[in-house]
């Protein structure tokens, strides 16, 4: 399968630049995908496409202000410590506290041992190591709490497309979920940002049950694919976590055959990374059982689930890449924004509606200028 069968063609002017006015306010772009038709409707009308019964399944993953502005710290002949040009430190990865993996733009012009000041001393970074990607191991050092202080001086991680001359402070409030509660994203999952209390509101009014879980969306998500062939694309691993709450109402809604509409690629993700483990995992015990001539039950431990549990909670590490041919084994419906083409995001929902369903509506898309990616508008697959 090739990366150039998930292309099509965006005006620029179509891409999102900024939020809706109201979050509410985006539009909807309904898909059947038994009858393969498409209705334009908008973000409000949601609830009514919910069933009594169904389990919506959020991510409150909270985005951290990633990006980190400061000055190179050079050192003259003379001996003394003067700033140097501007640099930029995106957090990846933490791997030990003061120690992450960042993205360090102009990144060939610090070699190992260089130093950075941020916020006129608050954060000093020393580059440590030279990874593959573009990728650089950092050290900070810094005069008060870590989080808080990138909290404080921290800029909004958003997607080059959305171009900013400066910071702009709505961003820090408009691309996070209302529900945005566990700290850790470097990108916000997008197709939550629709979301307010009043509509959540009414969708558990009408007989929906609304549960979190939690996947922190890494740099990843911005990640071009750049192989020519589907197959030999990989996704960086990112963390999830479901809880005990929400791993009881998703498995007794399954196994009540209610279906499970997923908000976003990410909480897909999340859901069928679950999934596959717990498959995974009894099989890797069905020789031990069989040997051992015990029950299966015995492999239900911790209180972790019972014998017909699909979804095990805990905390997992995932880099499931889902593209056309993968078998759902939880998500019925899905909730999405409109993503980059050849994107590995495009994949995961042509695997999930049909690579030739969801091309011939993002053409409609396309002509009835819906907006496109982060603050763009969104899709209802049922």
């Amino acid at each position: 399968m090739l990366v150039s069968d998930f292309d099509f063609d965006l005006p620029e002017r179509l891409i999102a630049q900024e939020p809706a006015a109201r979050r509410e306010l985006s539009r909807l772009l309904i898909i059947d995908r038994a009858a393969g038709e498409f209705t334009d409707s908008t973000f409000t009308q949601l609830p009514d496409r919910l069933l009594p019964g169904d389990v919506l399944v959020l991510n409150n993953t909270r985005v951290f202000p990633a990006r980190l502005i400061g000055r190179r710290l050079r050192t003259t002949l003379r001996g003394d410590t003067v700033l140097g040009g501007r640099v930029e430190i995106f957090l990846v990865r933490q791997i030990e506290p003061l120690v992450w993996e960042a993205l360090v733009h102009p990144g060939r012009a610090l070699l190992p041992g260089a130093k950075v000041e941020i916020s006129r001393g608050k954060l000093t970074a020393e580059i440590v190591e030279w990874r593959e990607l573009g990728r650089r191991i950092v050290r900070f050092e810094a005069t008060d709490d870590f989080e808080q202080l990138v909290d404080r001086i921290g800029r909004t991680p958003l997607p080059r497309y959305i171009k900013r001359s400066e910071e702009d402070r709505l961003d820090a409030e408009r691309y996070q979920t209302v529900f945005a509660r566990r700290r850790g994203a470097v990108a916000a999952p997008t197709a939550g940002l629709h979301f307010t209390e009043e509509l959540l509101d009414r969708i558990r009014a009408r007989g929906v049950e609304v549960v979190e879980i939690t996947l922190h969306v890494g740099y990843g998500t911005f990640q071009p694919v750049r192989v020519e062939r589907v197959e030999d694309h990989s996704v960086s691993e990112e963390s999830y976590t479901i809880s005990d709450e929400a791993a009881e109402v998703i498995n007794r809604s399954i196994n009540e055959g209610r279906r499970i509409v997923a908000v976003g690629t990410t909480s897909t993700r999340a859901l069928e990374s679950a999934a596959l483990l717990t498959s995974q995992h009894l099989k890797e015990h069905e020789g031990v059982i069989e040997e051992a001539g015990k029950s299966p039950v015995s492999l239900v431990e911790r209180g972790r689930g019972r014998l017909n549990d699909l979804i095990l909670a805990g905390t997992a590490m995932t880099d499931l890449f889902i593209y056309p041919g993968f078998g759902f084994r939880v998500v019925q419906g899905l909730v999405t924004n409109f993503h980059l083409p050849r994107s590995s995001l495009l994949m995961l929902v042509s695997a999930f509606a049909g690579r030739e369903l969801i091309l011939a509506a993002y053409r409609h898309a396309v002509r009835n200028e819906y907006r496109f990616y982060s603050y763009g508008d969104a899709m209802l697959i049922l």
